[in-house]
């Protein structure tokens, strides 16, 4: 096979993974979506296998279907609750290969600077194309290897941190060193000199430094993230990954890992700003780790969360005309989706109008409910963002909160010292009746006291979530 086979399927490649982007942004052609992205990775690792240059491709398609069998059982016993973590996992792994890959390209590099002219000449695939590089050539190799590695540690141990946080492994409070910030601003100043160094022919000590300071850096700056922006992290950590990915397909002098990387790493930073617009979060703050706070103590609630058992609510529901369904991480746990599923049919056959409000960062990962809701079969066109359904929660009977907290969390808009403050929120306190599914009175995930919980107008579901809706269903009338 010759380049302009490469190229051509390198071509088409890039295009299916453009239609799974576009077709990932609406929930009916989401699937359809998928299969583009699949069958672009096929055809860009068949194409890779048999280019030109390509050796040990049974040793490739053995590592393949290794990591591919793997991979299959790991998605099979992974629950919808945990998808988070899977996805902060994966994107570890991008990171720790492309530490690999730069060090390579740098060993691949050294050995290739010791051959003879006629050695060289012999060299195929990524070798050969380091062999004939002009010495400004090798210059930019070497800082598009050192950026490589350098992007792909920080999102290395920055993965695996925000894996342990959503796990529940690592405290989801921001947590710093002494120093804070200025131990970051250090490494990263010191990873310029080192790249400095490393230019002028200082050797790979000076990348082996740099990488355990990119490992601290990742860190150190998603310790320094609290949980409530751990949707954010996550979507950053996606951009992060593919960055690193697309400066190793500048060093490997790989087209297409150059495109790929450029559109996961822009459109996760696309993803990344817009949920920082949805928490009224600044985007820089988030990506240097959490930088800034509050200025002062959180407003004291007072008064008391008032239970309800089934049968109340039943009896508010079989009155109400409209109703809308707020779903959180709560739902995920309890895997309530298909008896919310259920609920819905159940009230809309009694003719009422029932929606589901959606808040942009509901969940551990960005569109966490829409997946889950999709999976319960609930009807697309009754799913609603906040800004299409946050005005019509005055006029609404009844609100049913199910495992929320931050996302219906007045405190965003009533006190300024809350670490939510400003926080475009569902406004849900303002519907008629608002009952609320919680396992228990604590503050949730982000450790943030809801004043909603509070309020004359609610009523705390206390229970499983799956349990209390499923008491809900047989009562209403």
């Amino acid at each position: 096979m010759d380049f302009g086979f490469t190229t051509a399927a390198y071509v088409v490649a890039a295009v299916l993974f453009i239609l799974s982007l576009g077709g990932l942004s609406g929930q009916e052609s989401a699937k359809r979506a998928v299969w583009y992205g699949i069958s672009g990775m096929a055809l860009a690792v068949f194409a890779t296998l048999i280019g030109p240059g390509s050796g040990l491709w049974l040793l490739s398609l053995i590592l393949i279907a290794g990591g591919g069998i793997i991979g299959y059982f790991v998605a099979k016993r992974v629950q919808m609750t945990e998808m988070p973590q899977l996805v902060a996992a994966m994107h570890s792994l991008v990171g720790l290969a492309a530490v690999f890959v730069g060090f390579n390209a740098h060993i691949e590099a050294a050995r290739i600077a010791t051959m003879t002219p006629e050695a060289r000449e012999a060299l195929t695939g990524f070798a050969a194309l380091v062999a004939h590089k002009s010495p400004v050539e090798l210059s930019i190799l070497k800082v598009e290897l050192f950026l490589g590695v350098f992007i792909g540690a920080v999102t290395f141990t920055g993965s695996v941190i925000a894996f342990g946080k959503l796990a529940g492994k690592v405290t989801s409070k921001a947590t710093k060193l002494p120093g804070g910030h200025m131990l970051n601003a250090a490494s990263a100043i010191l990873s310029v000199i080192l790249l400095i160094m490393y230019m002028n022919g200082a050797g790979g000590w000076t990348l082996i430094v740099m990488t355990l300071l990119a490992f601290f850096i990742g860190y150190h700056l998603i310790m320094g993230i609290g949980g409530a922006d751990m949707p954010v992290v996550v979507s950053m950590l996606n951009s992060y990954s593919g960055w690193a990915a697309a400066a190793i397909g500048f060093s490997l002098g790989n087209d297409l890992l150059i495109v790929v990387g450029a559109l996961v790493g822009s459109s996760g930073a696309i993803l990344s700003y817009i949920m920082c617009k949805a928490m009224n979060r600044s985007f820089v703050s988030v990506i240097l780790g959490g930088f800034g706070g509050t200025t002062g103590p959180a407003m004291e609630v007072e008064g008391e969360q008032v239970a309800i058992d089934a049968e109340g609510v039943a009896a508010a529901l079989s009155e109400a005309d409209s109703v809308i369904i707020v779903p959180g991480y709560g739902m995920a746990v309890a895997q309530a989706q298909n008896a919310v599923s259920d609920l819905t049919r159940k009230l809309r056959g009694l003719g009422k109008n029932v929606r589901f409000a959606i808040h942009p960062v509901a969940g551990r990962l960005p569109g966490h409910m829409n997946v889950l809701l999709a999976e319960a079969r609930v009807p697309y066109d009754i799913v609603m963002e906040m800004d299409e359904i946050n005005d019509d929660f005055p006029d609404t009977d009844v609100v049913i909160v199910i495992g929320s907290n931050d996302i219906v969390n007045p405190a965003a808009q009533e006190d300024p010292n809350s670490p939510i403050a400003g926080m475009p929120v569902l406004e849900v306190w303002k519907a008629k009746q608002v009952f609320v599914s919680k396992r228990g009175q604590g503050t949730g995930y982000s450790g943030i006291e809801n004043p909603l919980f509070y309020k004359e107008n609610t009523r705390m579901l206390y229970g499983d979530a799956k349990d209390s809706v499923d008491k809900l269903i047989p009562l209403i009338d």
